[in-house]
């Protein structure tokens, strides 16, 4: 393999030491972290090969799936389709394509009308910060167990509060639970 080809991070495969990941490369050598340790190794004398398919584009040379990865990526954010890791796909099939309404008490205001499916994902999006949030206090290095079984409560008592919304849930697995 050339050294040219080379570049820091790229995953590389030796036939006596396995498979690698390139930390650094100089005039002659590229040091390379096998399960064994970190090796100097001359690339056009020992035998490297790539362990993943490379994708050369204007003399670029890095890995296909973090080439295609980067281009999905970036087309995805230039036409606004981020999207993040919640699922419709979990509403219970009785309120698909189900609209809430919210009646003012005061009748000569208007009604809003909310698709149930955006409601429905905003409740997931509730329940997805609030797992994250559990998991960042239950391992901040800085909080004592009081202070997380404090914390631990008010995520509790959240979820508690939140059970009015199962009904919507597909499964009971997705469904809030107060461990109060």
């Amino acid at each position: 393999m050339r050294l040219q080809a080379m570049h820091i991070g790229m995953k590389v495969r030796h036939p006596e030491l396995g498979t690698g990941t390139v930390k650094s490369i100089s005039e002659h050598v590229a040091d390379i972290r096998f399960d064994s340790g970190l090796r100097s190794l001359a690339p056009e004398q020992s035998d490297l090969e790539p362990a993943e398919a490379l994708a050369e584009v204007s003399g670029l040379a890095m890995p296909l799936t973090a080439f295609v990865a980067e281009i999905a990526s970036a087309i995805v954010k230039e036409m606004g389709l981020e999207r993040d890791d919640t699922l419709v796909e979990q509403l219970a099939v009785r309120w698909n394509k189900g609209m809430m309404v919210l009646r003012p008490a005061d009748p000569a205001l208007q009604n809003k009308e909310v698709p149930l499916e955006a409601f429905f994902h905003k409740i997931v999006m509730m329940r997805n910060n609030l797992r994250v949030l559990e998991q960042k206090i239950n391992g901040h290095p800085q909080l004592s167990d009081a202070e997380k079984v404090e914390f631990q409560q008010y995520i509790s008592r959240c979820y508690g509060s939140m059970t009015t919304f199962n009904l919507l849930f597909k499964r009971e697995s997705d469904q809030f639970k107060s461990n109060l």
